[in-house]
């Protein structure tokens, strides 16, 4: 009996996604949960994983083909995969008749970039991983193209190489332009010319081979970028081949323990920007990413009638309540004691006591939430997302750490998905984590309030008549006036430095 495979359940703002890559084929065995394709919204990427072990029987959805919530992608058979397919794909120089093409170069493709979604009107080629005529395996990224939002990749149809590339780095480029034209086959005589007796046939010439592993080019980069041990990595592609799926595992389940140093890997990165003569200068297009953020930031500060107003809190208690019992709540709870925890609940419930601050402005009403969702601002190297924790007032402070510990996590491996980040009534973030001691954060659309941490300094503070060396961080609230007064607006950070303060309060309810 057939199983469906079906794409995921997408949330109410995205109508539709891209199929962006099958990394099995029709014939394929599949194991269940292995990643079988993915797909592509304007957001993120989804993972799809196959939901029983099987075969591949059939693809009902082509690579690049839009695709609607819960859409049937393709099916899974009861058996194994097809013995002969295998066999032509390990041995390139065989006499099956598929082959054949190969050695001279086979059929031709083109290299279209993803679908857009409708709110995307163009994007940007960023950088070709590949060039013509160098050879290259199905699923390995031949470029990125940069949108407003999100990089997307676009990956290799098959083995073979490009032999034309029609859309330079930096042009623009609409939603299924043309990129390349790609040829199965093509680069393979070359190479094999080239390869060592001790290489197998899948060891392109863009592979890397360290130790006794084989790693794919978006494996290896992937792998100097998080700084990992190839050696504890296990590959799944042909041959024990590491694939980029399997560093991402790695990655999510931190079984790959940190290298000392590779000693090959980012001499560009590195380099930085040349420049020449006395006073140097370099021009470079902004990336649309970045176009984007500016976009925001700019349209937050002239809708709103953004104020913000500044306090103090002296973090003795919490600190001094923390490390009483760090020790006891990691062994109970499984998770750090941080600040954040209490952050989070002292902002739960002062916004109880101040529902305004809790609102939303949609056109001209004004939109109370009787919950409070706060979003957490975590740092990528991507930039800044902020995912939901959602029903803060019920959750106990382990239930916010460790949220936010896996948030965070997750986000730096770019698994968030996208309804963990929306609808947030109220959003913190803490630049103190980088060392800045007081800032003004900008709103987070259509919330009216933001909350900004900071360093924890030591200060001479005046206590009782007496001056005493104090741990001080200095507080934020940027709010939208239009919605929030100003004497709620200080009311409801004093609640917060109350609550704080005496951490207490927050058990008595007071």
């Amino acid at each position: 009996m057939a199983t469906d495979i079906k794409a995921p359940t997408f949330p109410e703002s995205v109508a539709e996604g891209s199929v962006a890559a099958w990394h099995k084929k029709a014939g394929d065995s599949v194991e269940r949960d292995e990643l079988i394709v993915e797909i592509e919204t304007d957001k993120v990427v989804l993972e799809v994983l196959a939901p029983e072990a099987g075969t591949l029987t059939e693809v009902l959805a082509e690579e690049g083909d839009t695709v609607e919530s819960e859409q049937v992608l393709g099916r899974i058979g009861e058996g194994k995969a097809k013995p002969a397919p295998a066999a032509a794909k390990a041995e390139p120089k065989s006499d099956a008749k598929a082959d054949a093409p190969a050695a001279s170069g086979g059929k031709q493709h083109q290299v279209k970039a993803p679908t857009f979604p409708e709110s995307i009107q163009e994007g940007t080629v960023a950088r070709w991983n590949k060039q013509v005529g160098e050879s290259v395996k199905r699923d390995e990224v031949l470029a990125e193209i940069e949108t407003d939002k999100v990089v997307l990749e676009v990956v290799a149809p098959g083995d073979g190489a490009l032999t034309e590339i029609k859309a330079e780095e930096g042009s623009q480029v609409e939603s299924e332009a043309v990129l390349a034209i790609f040829t199965e086959g093509a680069g393979g005589a070359a190479t094999a010319a080239d390869e060592t007796p001790a290489a197998s046939a899948d060891d392109g010439a863009s592979d890397e081979k360290v130790g006794d592993k084989i790693l794919a080019p978006a494996a290896r980069k992937l792998v100097a970028e998080h700084d990992l041990d190839v050696s504890a990595i296990q590959g799944t592609g042909k041959g024990g081949r590491i694939l980029k799926e399997d560093v991402q595992k790695a990655v999510k389940e931190g079984t790959a323990k940190k290298a000392a140093k590779p000693a090959a890997p980012k001499p560009a990165a590195a380099a930085g920007p040349a420049f020449e003569g006395e006073r140097p200068e370099k021009r470079v297009p902004m990336s649309r990413l970045r176009q984007t953020i500016a976009k925001r930031l700019v349209q937050a500060q002239q809708t709103a009638a953004m104020l913000t107003t500044y306090n103090e809190v002296d973090m003795s208690a919490v600190m001094a309540l923390r490390a009483q019992y760090k020790d006891s709540f990691a062994k109970t709870h499984d998770v750090k004691l941080g600040f954040m925890g209490f952050f989070v609940k002292a902002a739960s419930e002062a916004l109880k006591r101040f529902p305004d601050v809790n609102a939303s402005i949609d056109g001209t009403d004004i939109v109370y939430h009787g919950y409070q969702d706060i979003g957490v601002a975590v740092s990528t190297d991507r930039g800044l997302v902020v995912p939901v924790l959602r029903d803060t007032d019920s959750m106990k402070i382990a239930d916010v750490e460790k949220g936010i510990g896996d948030f965070g996590k997750r986000a730096r491996d770019g698994k968030l998905g996208i309804d963990e980040m929306q609808g947030g009534t109220f959003t913190i973030t803490n630049g103190g984590t980088f060392g800045s001691l007081m800032s003004t954060p900008i709103l987070n659309p259509p919330q009216t309030a933001i909350l900004g941490m900071h360093k924890i300094q030591d200060r001479p503070m005046a206590v009782d008549g007496k001056v005493e060396i104090r741990p001080m961080m200095y507080l934020a609230l940027s709010y939208d006036h239009r919605m929030i007064d100003g004497k709620d607006a200080v009311r409801f950070l004093v609640t917060i430095k109350e609550l704080l303060e005496d951490p207490a309060r927050l058990l008595l309810d007071i």
